[in-house]
């Protein structure tokens, strides 16, 4: 249980790091980071990372088709946890 408590801080916080510098990049019209690669760190499960950096830097929350994209992201995964602490009782 503490390897994967630390996976999930370590895609965590990479994952902020990642939207962080997507940010800066885009203040200064340079390289970005891809969105698939933002997408897929949340999918391995760093969406409450990328969520803390969207909202904090204020990154891609003007941006519909992301915000849909990662809604589905986070809605496959709650469903996955309340299913996974249903099948537990």
């Amino acid at each position: 249980m503490e390897v994967l408590l630390l996976y999930f801080l370590f895609i965590n916080i990479l994952v902020f790091i990642f939207a962080g510098y997507d940010k800066s990049q885009a203040r200064k019209n340079n390289r970005r980071v891809p969105e698939k690669n933002l997408f897929l760190m949340a999918l391995t499960g760093g969406s409450p990372g990328l969520l803390t950096a969207m909202l904090l830097f204020r990154h891609k929350t003007s941006k519909t088709s992301f915000i849909v994209k990662f809604g589905v992201i986070l809605l496959i995964q709650v469903a996955l946890i309340l299913a996974y602490i249903n099948y537990k009782k």
